[in-house]
C-alpha cells in the first residue's frame, strides 16, 4: 500500500486521510452539530436545519476528496494533482479561519488550525514540487 518510489508521499497520504476523515469528514456528514460542540461552536437556539445542511455538504466534499487519495496511496507519483488539491483547499482554509479570527467569529480551536492547515499546506505542496516533480 505504502509507495516504494515515493514512501513519504504515501504516509503523508494515510496520515491526512486517517486524520480528516476521523476528525472532519465523518463527524461534519454524520453528526454536525455534535461536532461544533466539540469543536467550541455554540449552536444557535431554534432552527438549525441550514447549518445542519451545509455542515453535511462540507462533510460529504471532504469524504469524496478522502475515498479519492485513498486511491492514490500506493502510486502517489502518477496524481501529482492530489497535492495541488489538498494545497488549493488548505490556501483556502487558512484564508477562511483568518477572516473568522479577524472578526472574532470564532472559537480558538478554529483559530489554532490556521497554524495546521498552514503546515499540511506547505508539506503537500514541497511534497508536490520536491518530491514528485
Amino acid at each position: 500500500m505504502i509507495s516504494a518510489q515515493h514512501p513519504l508521499a504515501s504516509w503523508f497520504l494515510v496520515v491526512s486521510v486517517a486524520f480528516f476523515l476521523a476528525v472532519y469528514a465523518l463527524p461534519l456528514l454524520l453528526v454536525p452539530l455534535t461536532w461544533a460542540r466539540w469543536f467550541g461552536w455554540k449552536p444557535q437556539e431554534g432552527n438549525t436545519d441550514l447549518t445542519v445542511y451545509f455542515a453535511r455538504c462540507l462533510g460529504a466534499v471532504a469524504l469524496a476528496i478522502i475515498l479519492t487519495v485513498v486511491r492514490f496511496i500506493p502510486d502517489p507519483g502518477s496524481q501529482p494533482a492530489l497535492f495541488d488539491l489538498i494545497g488549493l483547499v488548505c490556501v483556502g482554509m487558512v484564508v477562511v479561519h483568518v477572516w473568522g479570527a479577524l472578526r472574532k467569529a470564532q472559537p480558538l480551536s478554529e483559530t489554532v488550525e490556521i497554524f495546521f492547515y498552514a503546515v499540511v499546506g506547505v508539506v503537500a505542496a514541497w511534497i508536490r514540487f520536491e518530491m514528485l516533480g
